[in-house]
């Protein structure tokens, strides 16, 4: 397939699952989250907020004593304790210098699951050490590091001046679906499938969102495990959904604000009513 196709709201509305009268909430889906670290608390906080407001039938987050605490003050419903799962979300707010022995374990059991994975900042370099459908989510500073790590040559400037370029480089050296964040999101897959998703606001650019973004991808992807069990990539039009669904909530929030800026427990707040629209 050729060339780049901007992902629109009819695209987005066929990757919504409402719940139906038998669900419950393992049907409709339980993501685990190992995200956060003491540098980085919120990430945790964010990423969990974000994937209960997406719609997902339970999420499961581990992590330290601190951070559990602060996920349950947000988010009571956080389910704190291992267990059966059919998605993960891995490595925001995770220094990749400063995992210690018990996050490598949290990490290896995670990736050990054999279920559909989001991969995150400090958790991008473990891309190719497992089997599952995994999309790859990084900014631009964080894909050149990368690829550089993996001997591809190229630098920040390069990818920023060709991000098409540089996404497709990465889904097919890595094996994975990429999901390269900026202005103009590029989300592709090894098997040639390419769209963007152009930023609605600006306002966007501001810290946290990435971890609210993380969240509604893995719920979209916990919510769609059984279709991603028999058509990996799936998970490629679930990331151009989240993307689109995560820069909509953006622009209502900005909206409610007289078109000025937000956080990114405002575009989470927002999440519910974009995809509202969508199964409307």
């Amino acid at each position: 397939m050729a060339g780049w196709r901007e992902w629109t709201a009819d695209d987005a509305s066929e990757w919504i699952a409402a719940p139906a009268a038998g669900d419950d909430k393992y049907s409709r889906g339980v993501l685990g989250v190992v995200c956060g670290s003491s540098e980085y608390p919120g990430a945790a906080v964010l990423s969990v907020e974000a994937a209960h407001r997406a719609g997902v039938g339970m999420v499961r987050y581990t992590g330290p004593r601190a951070l559990r605490q602060a996920v349950l003050a947000r988010r009571p419903e956080t389910v704190t304790v291992a267990g059966r799962g059919q998605a993960r979300l891995i490595g925001a707010g995770i220094d990749q210098g400063r995992r210690s022995f018990v996050l490598l374990g949290d990490l290896g059991h995670a990736l050990a699951a054999g279920v559909p994975v989001v991969l995150d900042a400090g958790a991008l370099d473990l891309v190719g050490t497992h089997s599952a459908p995994t999309v790859i989510t990084p900014h631009a500073r964080e894909l050149t590091s990368l690829l550089v790590a993996r001997e591809i040559s190229t630098s920040l400037a390069q990818v920023r001046e060709d991000p098409a370029r540089w996404a497709e480089r990465a889904a097919v050296e890595l094996g994975v679906a990429v999901l390269l964040k900026g202005a103009v999101t590029h989300v592709c897959d090894p098997s040639g499938h390419r769209y963007t998703v152009t930023a609605p606001t600006h306002w966007l650019a501001t810290a946290g969102t990435g971890d609210v973004l993380g969240g509604i991808l893995g719920a979209l992807a916990a919510t769609h495990h059984e279709r991603l069990a028999v058509e990996a990539p799936a998970l490629t039009a679930l990331a151009a959904t989240a993307a689109w669904v995560h820069g909509q909530a953006a622009r209502r929030a900005s909206a409610d604000a007289g078109g000025g800026p937000v956080t990114a427990l405002d575009i989470a707040a927002r999440v519910p009513h974009v995809v509202g629209t969508l199964i409307a």
